[in-house]
């Protein structure tokens, strides 16, 4: 058994699931939202990724900046005009709504596109692959780790550095009080979910290049966001990467002991950092 190989792979993996987790974080960070229909919008993504590609021809890259704007202004439309209503102190609400939210858009997409599995198509780059000492990386994953790295850094940079960042942080501190200093909290919120929109396109962009999906996939994309968020802390982007990659590293060596044990393994790490620091090894509000 390669060893070395192994937590090179569950690095890898954590990138991806960073990426699942990033918009989710961003979200709660910002307005304290729990979006229950994460994991089905990053399928709807993925679907969006795969009608262009077909319908059109192009690369799967060029599909996802043309899906982008569109899951922009999906997410803007979706918060300012359904979830910002249900936005209060009582967390019931919008689990509630992002719950049937969920089940409709499983529902639409069966009705679409039936329930066969589908995949983007990148031809020569699935199985592409460079050498890094004495292991072999995918080019994939390593793409989707560099993805990973850069959508939390511009995150950051978007947050810390520039007037909108400000203004997600205000609003996140105390709505009222930003609203007196003439922020508009349901523009703000409408805006953040869009950016976590485009995150989920991204996020899909390499579930589709990656691995199988079908329209009841997304559940299953949702746990590994939690986990990777609340591993990390509550809050913290950096801490969504460092999350992802301990979820992918507990799956990887899970497998290489016991094929069986990949899924069990990293839903035993998430248990056991909630038992230990139950929030989570970095915990940080984005303010």
């Amino acid at each position: 058994m390669n060893w070395l190989d192994t937590l090179l792979q569950g690095i890898l993996l954590g990138g991806l699931y960073a990426l699942f987790a990033a918009g989710l974080s961003l979200v709660f960070g910002i307005m304290r939202l729990v979006n229950l229909a994460h994991g089905d919008l990053i399928v709807l993504a993925a679907f969006l990724i795969m009608l262009i590609v077909s319908s059109f021809g192009l690369n799967p890259f060029v599909a996802a900046l043309i899906a982008a704007p569109l899951m922009f202004g999906l997410g803007w439309v979706l918060q300012y005009y359904l979830l910002n209503r249900t936005l209060g102190k009582d967390v019931l609400p919008p689990l509630l709504v992002t719950f049937g939210l969920s089940i409709v858009i499983q529902n639409g997409l069966l009705e679409a596109f039936t329930a066969d599995s589908r995949r983007v198509s990148t031809g020569s780059l699935e199985t592409a692959s460079v050498q890094i000492g004495s292991v072999n990386a995918g080019l994939m994953p390593l793409l989707t780790f560099a993805s990973a790295v850069l959508v939390i850094w511009a995150l950051n940079q978007l947050i810390y550095r520039t007037a909108l960042g400000r203004a997600f942080r205000a609003t996140s501190d105390d709505v009222v009080t930003a609203s007196l200093m003439g922020i508009r909290p349901n523009s703000i919120f409408a805006v953040a979910t869009g950016l976590a929109m485009m995150i989920v396109t991204v996020a899909a962009l390499y579930l589709g290049m990656r691995a199988n999906f079908d329209p009841t996939a997304g559940p299953a994309r949702l746990i590994y966001a939690f986990e990777a968020v609340i591993i990390g802390g509550l809050g913290s982007l950096w801490g969504t990467l460092a999350g992802g990659v301990i979820l992918g590293l507990a799956q990887t060596i899970g497998a290489a002991v016991n094929p069986e044990w990949q899924i069990l393994a990293g839903h035993v790490a998430f248990l056991l950092v909630l038992l230990f620091r139950p929030r989570g090894l970095f915990p940080r509000a984005v303010d």
